[in-house]
């Protein structure tokens, strides 16, 4: 009785054969057979595992030879018929499965030119992942994933790749360069056409400033004439004449004219000038009464 006493283990599935006939398939934990061969147990790995696909020589379409070697990563599926197909289905999973996907990569790599083959990895990776996926489906075996390890091209062959690839990268650093420096061209233009934008505006501001203090200029003068009309008319009423004569006195103080009073007031004539021979006479109209005025003036006699 105790020799017929079974363990399996979590990552284990296993299948129980009576006389050489599949008789029931058993999950982990403890089991019981019948002993004396009468049933026998098999148990498999149902854990991810890893096998080397040795490296092989594949011509592209475009007739080189590249040297690929990868990696297949695949399980066997958990439940009762995918464990059965495991036993039943295939002779020897583990070791067919190399022998697939070495077929696999020369199909799928030799009908691509060696340009996609050395940049598409991904592609190419999932492309015969897939592939050996629908053969091993049977054998109740899931693929998890196809790895690339390798690719070899010829010796001249990678010469010629890698002074592509420096040609190409001169000419994206050339590129780059160009557009950098056109950024920097435009960028200075734009700085330009802002400040001209900034002195044209200040420019336009400049000019409504003046215009607005001419306005108030003249508005100013227009109210002191306005005040001037209005006391004149109040308080010199009769007088226009005499206020005439007080502003004319006014500038000609102002512009260091000399005047001439007399006895009975003010004298007829304005004096003009400095010397008697240069000197302009201006006769007035009518005489002042006499008014007395205390200034001091630059080069005038009283």
């Amino acid at each position: 009785m105790l020799s017929g006493i079974r363990i399996i283990r979590p990552t284990h599935r296993a299948v129980i054969e009576r006389f050489g006939k599949y008789k029931r398939w058993k999950e982990s934990g403890i089991t019981w057979i019948i002993p004396l061969h009468i049933e026998k147990l098999y148990s498999v790995n149902i854990t991810e595992q890893m096998t080397e696909v040795e490296q092989q020589e594949i011509i592209t379409s475009d007739n080189l030879n590249a040297k690929v070697d990868a990696q297949v990563y695949f399980k066997v599926k958990p439940d009762e018929e995918n464990v059965k197909r495991s036993f039943y289905s295939v002779y020897n999973y583990q070791e067919q499965i190399i022998a697939l996907a070495r077929t696999t990569l020369r199909n799928v790599i030799g009908g691509k030119p060696f340009v996609d083959v050395n940049s598409k990895r991904n592609e190419l990776n999932n492309e015969i992942a897939r592939a050996i996926a629908t053969q091993v489906e049977k054998w109740g075996i899931e693929v998890v994933r196809c790895e690339l390890k390798e690719i070899r091209p010829p010796e001249d062959v990678q010469e010629t790749m890698n002074n592509v690839i420096k040609a190409n990268n001169t000419k994206t650093a050339a590129i780059d360069y160009a557009t950098a420096t056109e950024t920097k061209a435009d960028g200075d233009r734009r700085a330009t056409i802002k400040v001209a934008e900034g002195d044209k505006q200040s420019a336009i501001l400049r000019a409504e400033g003046q215009a607005q203090a001419i306005i108030k200029v003249a508005e100013a003068d227009a109210k002191q004439i306005k005040l001037v009309n209005e006391a004149a008319t109040e308080y010199f009423k009769d007088n226009a004449i005499l206020l005439k004569q007080f502003e004319t006195n006014r500038d000609a103080l102002i512009h260091n004219s000399k005047i001439i009073f007399t006895e009975k007031g003010m004298s007829p004539i304005i004096v003009i000038g400095d010397s008697k021979e240069g000197s302009s006479i201006i006769p007035m109209p009518s005489q002042m009464p006499p008014v007395e005025y205390r200034t001091s003036m630059k080069k005038s006699k009283t």
